[in-house]
């Protein structure tokens, strides 16, 4: 264990091996660029920069994988958790189109690295079934025809037939099929993701958290608690839990926690619910998202879903979801959560990503890449990959998310914006509250 560097959350991903030790940052280094925060958008950025020469450091407070990034459900897709509709009535179609099709890269490049670090084996399942919980047959079939129009991609519609008999739940009414996406596990993917970024010439710290960002003549200045990084660009990559290094982008990612357990191994009593193996979530405001994962006799059900402002875990957090799943698949019977885990991530208001030069910052190689709850794996790719090619080459393909970069500053007690926090677990309820609504006038 990396000295000062807090163990990973107690999930199922990380009690299935140890992963790679990094060292701690002790003493003065110049790079081109440091990249604080070692989730999966700052450890792409890192490993696009390294793979192509360029000079760069990491610094990462824990683990690398530790946050959000080796808790999350697993889910790599295209898309934001904006969505696509919204985005093209703010922007218009051209340009929503174009931020879709770099969400779909991002997916490809996943895909790409599994292949190249020979970890196929790390796909538990491919397509994502999108069910709905009340009748809307009708609203499907023009979501499918949009997307195949004006983005390209082709989802198939499911009856409420056809989804019943894959997933043995009255309470689905119909889906959308979508065979892009797939599900891995995250943490073993951050993991081989840190390894070949420090095998192309990174320079990987752990248990080095960024406690102070100042500029110097010609660039940044980093500071940890045993050493100190200079740097032409610094790139901003921490989830909702950095603090201290520049406000308007702290203030502007709000902390959203939500949940994921995993069950005792199942093998054939899953059988008599599920028939998918790809990603399943509902389209619901509060959505559940569940898959398979293990094989044969092992395998078991993950299941995230809920959030929450508040920072702490529930202390019911198993009996919660549990009665969750229960109530979609009561054939399930009862069965003992293995594992149940907590994960912090961070949200813009606009439920877009942070992903460009820093307000304030313009010209001076100040880039943020984070806000990534909500949008999946995918998206975390999309950016590291924009933010080093602007980085490396000027490249300014970033500038389509320039109107979701934060604008404003907040001055509220302590630094922190908890008044927003608040305000997102109402509108959290609201839109529970919403969600039940249409559902009971499903059973009518």
């Amino acid at each position: 264990m990396t000295i000062g560097a807090q163990p990973h959350a107690e999930s199922w991903y990380a009690n299935k091996e140890e992963g790679p030790v990094f060292p701690v940052l002790e003493g003065e280094e110049e790079v081109e660029t440091v990249v604080v925060g070692g989730g999966l958008a700052g450890i792409t950025t890192a490993f696009c920069l390294a793979r192509i020469g360029k000079s760069v450091a990491l610094l990462e407070a824990n683990r690398v994988g530790w946050g959000a990034s080796g808790r999350n459900g697993g889910f790599v897709s295209p898309g934001y958790a904006q969505s696509i509709f919204a985005i093209e009535k703010q922007l218009g179609l051209p340009k929503a189109r174009a931020l879709f099709n770099m969400g779909r890269a991002g997916t490809q490049f996943v895909a790409e690295r599994l292949d190249e670090f020979g970890l196929q084996h790390l796909v538990g399942g491919r397509g994502w079934l999108k069910c709905v919980r009340y009748p809307a047959e009708d609203a499907l079939k023009e979501r499918a025809e949009r997307m195949a129009r004006d983005y390209g991609v082709h989802y198939q519609v499911w009856p409420r037939e056809a989804v019943r008999e894959t997933l043995e739940t009255d309470r689905y009414f119909g889906a959308l099929h979508d065979p892009e996406p797939f599900h891995l596990d995250p943490l073993a993917y951050s993991r081989a993701l840190s390894v070949a970024a420090a095998d192309s010439g990174a320079r990987i710290y752990e248990a080095s958290p960024a406690t102070g960002l100042s500029r110097e003549s010609g660039g940044w200045r980093v500071t940890t608690p045993k050493g100190t990084l200079r740097a032409r660009h610094v790139v901003l990559a921490g989830n909702a839990t950095q603090v201290g290094l520049y406000p308007p982008l702290e203030h502007a990612v709000l902390p959203v926690s939500t949940y994921v357990v995993t069950s005792e191994p199942l093998g054939d009593r899953l059988d008599k619910a599920i028939h998918f193996s790809g990603c399943i979530g509902d389209t619901r405001r509060s959505s559940d998202y569940y898959r398979i994962v293990g094989s044969g006799d092992d395998r078991r059900l993950l299941w995230g879903g809920r959030i929450t402002t508040a920072r702490s875990e529930p202390k019911e957090l198993a009996r919660m979801l549990t009665r969750d799943i229960l109530s979609i698949y009561p054939q399930l019977g009862a069965f003992r959560t293995e594992y149940a885990w907590g994960g912090l991530m961070g949200y813009q208001r606009n439920k877009m990503p942070v992903i460009g030069l820093l307000a304030g910052a313009r010209d001076a190689g100040l880039w943020g890449v984070t806000a990534f709850g909500g949008h999946g794996m995918g998206a975390t790719a999309t950016g590291g990959n924009l933010i080093a090619a602007a980085i490396a080459a000027g490249d300014e393909s970033w500038r389509a998310f320039e109107p979701f970069l934060p604008a404003w500053i907040d001055r509220l007690v302590g630094g922190r914006n908890i008044f927003g926090q608040a305000a997102t677990q109402l509108v959290y309820w609201q839109l529970r509250l919403m969600d039940r609504w249409q559902e009971s006038r499903g059973k009518l």
